[in-house]
C-alpha cells in the first residue's frame, strides 16, 4: 500500500466491553490505518482559551454536522465531560477524513486536551490518543498508549489491531502479525484474516495469503458494506502486487461497486490505473474533488502522461501545499512530496534525500518503490542497496519493485 485498511464506518469507542462489534472494530480500523500517503493529518492546535473557535462549519441540514455542532456546544459548557468529549473528538477525525481535511486532528486533541498529557487517562482517551499519535507518526508514544490498555484490558480487540498496523506500516510483519492473531478470537473471521493476511502478503507468502482471503470472502456471509469495502481493496492490492491485472482490477471494481465514499480506495485504484498507461481512466476516477494532496498528486500524474494544459496549475498548487507542509515541520506526507518532487518536478537527487527521510519512518511497499526509482533517476546505486537488502529479506513479493531491483543489478 499503501497497505489497504480504513473502512468508511462510525465506531464506538466509549463502550466499555472488551471485545467489539463488527462494526465498531472496522470503524475504528477504518480510522487508525490511514495509509500515510493520503493520511489527513494536522499539527495539534489547542486553543488558547475554552472560547477560542475552533472552526465555522456552515449550517447544514447534513445530520451528522447538525449533531457536530451541537456536541460542540455542549462540550464548551461543560468540558470535562469525557463522554461529550470523546464523542466530538471520534466526529472530527471522522469528518477529517471523509473531508481530507487536516484541520481537524487537531480540533480532536483540543477535544481531549483536559486528558491529553495524564499519564493514566480513561481507556477511550488512551484510545484515541493512540490513533492520532499512529496519524502523526508518533509510532512509539502510540504503542505506549496502546500497551496502556492491553494490559488493563487484554481482549481489546482494537487497541491488537492499531498495534498490528503500526507494526505493518514499519515493516515488522513478524510483530504485525502476532498482534492480528489474538483478533481470531475476538473478531469476526472476515476482519482476523484480512489483517494476518495482508501482514503476509508482505512477508514471502503473497499468493497463499491471496487466496486464503479469497475462499474466506467468497463464504462470508457478510453484508456490511464497509468490511467487503476492506477486503476487497486488501484483494485488489495483492493481486497487483502479483501482476494479475484482470483479477485486481475486478477487485477495484467490485469495491468501487459498493458506492461508500473512500478516498484511500480511489487513490489506490488511481496508482494502479497510472501504472496501466491509463491516465484518463485514472482522471475519470478521481473527478473534481481534489482537495486531498495524495488525490492532487495523482491527477497531476494523469495530466502529464495526457500532456493536459492543466498540469502547471496542478504543479503549482501541489508545490504551495508541501511548501506549508514544511512550514508546519509536517514531515508526514515525505513519499508524495518525493513522488511529486521526481516524477513532475524532475529532480531526482532531491527526490532522493526525501524518500531516504521517507523510509527512516515507514517501511511499505510505495516507500520502497519511490525510494528505489529516486535512486535509479540518480545514478546513486549505492542507496538503494539498503533498501534492496531489506526486501530481499522480508521476501517482498511486487511485479514492479522486482523490475526496479533487475535495474540496479
Amino acid at each position: 500500500m499503501r497497505t489497504f485498511s480504513r473502512l468508511t464506518v462510525r465506531f464506538r469507542l466509549s463502550l466499555p466491553q472488551e471485545s467489539l462489534s463488527v462494526t465498531g472494530l472496522l470503524g475504528f480500523f477504518m480510522l487508525v490505518f490511514m495509509w500515510n500517503a493520503e493520511s489527513v493529518q494536522a499539527t495539534p492546535y489547542v486553543p488558547d482559551s475554552d472560547s477560542a473557535i475552533l472552526e465555522s462549519i456552515p449550517l447544514s441540514a447534513d445530520a451528522r454536522t447538525r449533531q457536530l455542532r451541537t456536541l460542540r456546544s455542549d462540550l464548551s459548557r461543560d468540558p470535562q465531560n469525557i463522554d461529550l468529549a470523546v464523542r466530538l473528538a471520534r466526529q472530527f477525525i471522522e469528518l477529517g477524513r471523509a473531508e481530507a481535511d487536516p484541520r481537524y486532528d487537531g480540533y480532536a486533541q483540543a477535544a481531549l486536551q483536559p486528558w491529553w498529557n495524564s499519564s493514566n487517562p480513561p481507556t477511550p482517551v488512551l484510545l484515541l490518543r493512540a490513533l492520532l499519535r499512529q496519524r502523526s507518526h508518533q509510532f512509539d508514544e502510540a504503542l505506549v498508549d496502546l500497551t496502556h490498555i492491553l494490559r488493563i484490558q487484554p481482549n481489546h480487540a482494537q487497541a491488537w489491531l492499531t498495534r498490528a498496523v503500526i507494526h505493518q506500516v514499519r515493516g515488522h510483519y513478524e510483530e504485525a502479525q502476532d498482534n492480528c492473531l489474538p483478533l481470531l478470537r475476538l473478531t469476526d473471521a472476515l476482519i482476523s484474516t484480512t489483517c494476518i493476511a495482508n501482514v503476509t502478503s508482505l512477508n514471502g507468502q503473497a499468493k497463499n495469503s491471496y487466496q486464503g482471503l479469497l475462499n474466506i470472502f467468497s463464504q462470508t456471509s457478510t453484508t456490511d458494506p464497509q468490511l467487503k469495502l476492506w477486503a476487497l481493496a486488501v484483494l485488489a492490492e495483492m493481486a497487483a502486487r502479483l501482476g494479475d491485472t484482470v483479477a485486481a482490477e475486478a477487485h477495484f471494481q467490485q469495491a468501487m461497486s459498493l458506492g461508500l465514499r473512500d478516498l484511500n480506495l480511489v487513490a489506490a485504484y488511481s496508482d494502479w490505473l497510472l501504472d496501466q498507461n491509463r491516465p484518463a481512466d485514472a482522471l475519470a476516477l478521481l473527478g473534481d474533488d481534489l482537495r486531498s494532496d495524495g488525490l492532487l498528486l495523482r491527477a497531476a500524474l494523469a495530466a502529464q502522461q495526457l500532456n493536459s494544459p492543466q498540469l502547471p496549475q496542478y504543479i503549482a498548487n501541489l508545490s504551495a501545499r508541501f511548501a506549508d507542509n514544511r512550514l508546519r515541520g509536517d514531515a508526514r506526507h515525505l513519499r508524495e512530496e518525493a513522488r511529486f518532487t521526481l516524477h513532475l518536478l524532475h529532480q531526482p537527487h532531491q527526490a532522493l534525500q526525501l524518500a531516504e527521510d521517507n523510509w527512516k519512518i515507514q517501511r511499505e511497499p510505495w516507500d520502497a518503490r519511490i525510494l528505489l526509482e529516486a535512486a535509479h533517476a540518480a545514478g546513486n546505486h549505492k542507496a538503494a542497496q539498503p533498501v534492496i537488502a531489506w526486501l530481499k529479506t522480508v521476501k517482498l513479493e511486487d511485479r514492479l519493485i522486482h523490475q526496479l531491483i533487475a535495474q540496479f543489478a
